[in-house]
């Protein structure tokens, strides 16, 4: 088994942004974004330096590089979905373009800045294609593009993995980069450089072969693995708490609503019966009360004591606008 995953930023940055190996950049680059003039030359200009720290929070693993026409790019993976990623890759993305110039340069020296974002996740539900690429363009005008240069790329595994099928040989470059960073993790290399006959693909596996056999990037591969599996524990552990509060304060308003009713009925088969209805009621609403507050928590801000009155059909309404917030929050579009 290949031990590697590249899904891991550490293990990404040195298959893709390796110095040494400025043909596995290439080729990538030139797959995803298939551009009218392909690039022939990139530099790294962030390499992994020495021991770089791979604990530390906040050591920058993103691939920035730069071709041979001076356009900038700036490819990450991401294997959760961090508040606020499309603002977070928007802020990357001008910061990539507007630190070409130097002080008193003109803007005409302006290169594009092209972001490139690997996702574990789906961000964008509302659309089944993995591949989304995003400019500025005109509201009015579909056809009608304001500039250039600002450029974004979304690439989401789970829906690449719904789309593809099993002839691995049929795939394009794009597709095969995509399926070699789903399943390297998983597949033992002999298998899976036999699916991707390429030699590119073969060094670029070389280079995950090679964190392997190396007792000191290994240290470093496993330190942000451990960072990976603690912050999908954090964020899992966050879910189901919210969800359990939810359940429990719905169960017991439930109950208390299904023993008035019984007790309005005035006769005991209807105390247990509104009961039974209760619990019941309970555990539907006190889903949507979990989900509730789980919102709330992300959006920073209190529980209304209102939710515990509201009807389902006014709760679910109220799910409706929060997730609306936080899309909106978060730069999307409404998932």
């Amino acid at each position: 088994m290949l031990r590697i995953d590249p899904k891991v930023d550490f293990a990404f940055k040195q298959m893709l942004g390796h110095p040494g190996h400025p043909a596995v950049t290439i080729h990538f680059l030139n797959a995803i974004l298939q551009p009218q003039v392909p690039i022939q030359q990139v530099e790294i200009l962030n390499p992994i330096q020495g021991k770089q720290r791979a604990e530390d929070k906040l050591a920058v693993l993103d691939v920035l590089a730069c071709d041979d026409q001076g356009r900038r790019f700036n490819v990450e993976m991401q294997t959760t979905l961090p508040f606020a990623l499309p603002k977070r890759l928007l802020y990357y993305n001008c910061l990539n373009y507007v630190r070409q110039l130097s002080e008193g340069e003109g803007y005409r020296g302006l290169a594009p800045a092209i972001s490139i974002c690997v996702l574990d996740k789906v961000l964008f539900r509302e659309d089944p294609r993995y591949h989304l690429s995003f400019r500025l363009r005109s509201d009015q005008v579909s056809d009608l593009v304001f500039i250039n240069d600002l450029e974004f790329h979304t690439l989401e595994l789970p829906k690449f993995q719904q789309a593809c099928h099993n002839d691995v040989n049929a795939f394009a470059a794009e597709q095969k980069w995509l399926y070699l960073l789903q399943n390297a993790g998983s597949m033992d290399m002999e298998t899976l450089a036999e699916l991707l006959d390429d030699p590119v693909y073969h060094e670029a596996l070389g280079v995950l072969d090679m964190i392997s056999k190396s007792p000191e990037e290994l240290d470093l591969y496993e330190a942000r693995l451990k960072m990976w599996r603690d912050e999908q524990a954090r964020m899992e552990a966050a879910q189901i708490e919210g969800l359990e509060r939810g359940i429990e304060q719905g169960r017991e308003l439930g109950i208390e609503l299904g023993i008035e009713l019984g007790r309005e009925l005035g006769i005991e088969q209807g105390r247990e019966q509104g009961i039974q209805q209760g619990r019941d009621l309970g555990l539907a609403r006190g889903k949507i009360l979990g989900r509730l507050q789980l919102l709330a928590s992300m959006l920073d801000m209190p529980e209304p004591a209102s939710w515990g009155s509201m009807s389902e059909k006014e709760l679910n309404r109220v799910e409706a606008e929060l997730r609306e917030q936080l899309s909106r929050r978060n730069g999307g579009s409404g998932r």
